[in-house]
């Protein structure tokens, strides 16, 4: 039998490099977090300042509503009294 070699060859590897990307960012995140904060203040404030007002509103119509019913009150004393005079009037006038 005849002995046969195989004789393989390998082309060396090629290095392995690495490649590093390092993004720095500019002062337009901070900048826009600013104005995001000032727009939302800005709404808050206004939310505050509406709720009030709608509150005020409110108060005032309750009033209007308690003197309304206060005058109703009164009124009708007035008239309680001058059916108690009429009625009185009417019985001397009787017992006479």
């Amino acid at each position: 039998m005849a002995d046969e070699t195989v004789t393989t060859e390998r082309a060396p590897e090629a290095p392995t490099t690495t490649t590093t990307i390092i993004r720095e960012r500019g002062s337009s995140g901070s900048a826009t977090g600013i104005v995001m904060a000032l727009i939302l203040l800005i709404a808050v404030v206004g939310g505050i300042y509406l709720f009030s007002q709608g509150t005020q509103s409110e108060a005032a119509k309750d009033d209007a509503v308690a003197n309304a019913a206060n005058n109703v009150g009164a009124a009708a004393d007035k008239v309680g009294d001058a059916a108690q005079d009429a009625a009185d009037s009417v019985s001397k006038d009787s017992g006479n």
